[in-house]
């Protein structure tokens, strides 16, 4: 059987009764503020995830598809039967396979990483990487031409904590989106010091660069600032570093570039023997 519970007490006089009457009238004002506040955040979310999602579908609809189209264009040449190509139009034709197949893989991987990196779905391995390594491997990952990229990373500079697969992803980012920026004859320069108990790997190019109070914005998924690179990607390469850096416990600035342009810095701690 359940248990009775009395209360016994002295009886409440008018003003006792207006006071606990008010009391809860403003206590119910608060959890009803609280609901509201509650349902104002999930709106705010469901709405940032909605406008993700459209500049996601806008962007990846012509990322994807231009790609795909000089792809589909070049092999539809190749295999027709009544037109002869001469060697160097069939070599124009396999290398626009080849650079089209890689920028394709390109925008594929960071849509991926990016929704690694919102789902929070990432636990970087944090061991003792050597820098000209990664860097090596970067360029090597996005194919990087020898005379468009000059490297200077002192043999001196200690090791550093990171992933070693996140980090050149990073850097494969911030260089592709460098080259991207770069007039052809200026080549992008990347460079690592030390700094304190930090290393600073930067990566400097010759563009436009971006003006200060447009920095923040580059950083948010599927920005380009109007686009004036028809190789800049979808929007997503320094957003997907600046979460692998992060990721790792470094911090990924944006600075101009001594004589025009933009420099990336990644920020890593050394690691100590």
């Amino acid at each position: 059987m359940g248990a009775t519970i009395t209360i016994v007490g002295t009886t409440l006089g008018a003003d006792d009764r207006r006071l606990l009457s008010a009391f809860a009238a403003q206590l119910g004002a608060a959890l009803a503020g609280r609901a509201l506040q509650a349902e104002a955040a999930q709106a705010a979310l469901l709405t940032e995830a909605n406008n993700l999602r459209a500049a996601m579908l806008q962007s990846v609809s012509h990322d994807l598809r231009t790609p795909l189209a000089s792809i589909k264009a070049s092999v539809t040449s190749l295999l027709q039967s009544d037109v002869s190509f001469s060697p160097e139009e069939q070599l124009d034709l396999l290398v626009t396979i080849d650079e089209e197949s890689d920028r394709l893989n390109r925008v594929v991987a960071n849509l991926l990483d990016m929704s690694r990196l919102q789902a929070n779905a990432l636990e970087p391995s944090r061991v003792a990487t050597e820098v000209d390594d990664v860097v090596a491997a970067a360029l090597s990952s996005i194919a990087a031409p020898a005379d468009r990229v000059v490297v200077d990373v002192d043999a001196l500079v200690p090791a550093i904590w990171a992933d070693p697969g996140l980090l050149e992803r990073a850097l494969a980012n911030l260089v592709a989106n460098a080259l991207a920026w770069s007039p052809p004859d200026e080549p992008v320069r990347v460079r690592a010091g030390v700094h304190g108990g930090y290393v600073t790997i930067s990566i400097a190019d010759r563009g436009p660069g971006i003006p200060r109070d447009q920095l923040a914005r580059v950083f948010e998924p599927f920005q380009r600032l109007g686009d004036r690179s028809s190789q800049a990607g979808v929007g997503l390469g320094l957003a997907v570093a600046r979460g692998f850096v992060r990721a790792m416990g470094g911090e990924l600035k944006l600075g101009d570039t001594s004589g025009g342009g933009l420099s990336a810095m990644v920020v890593l701690p050394v690691a100590q023997s």
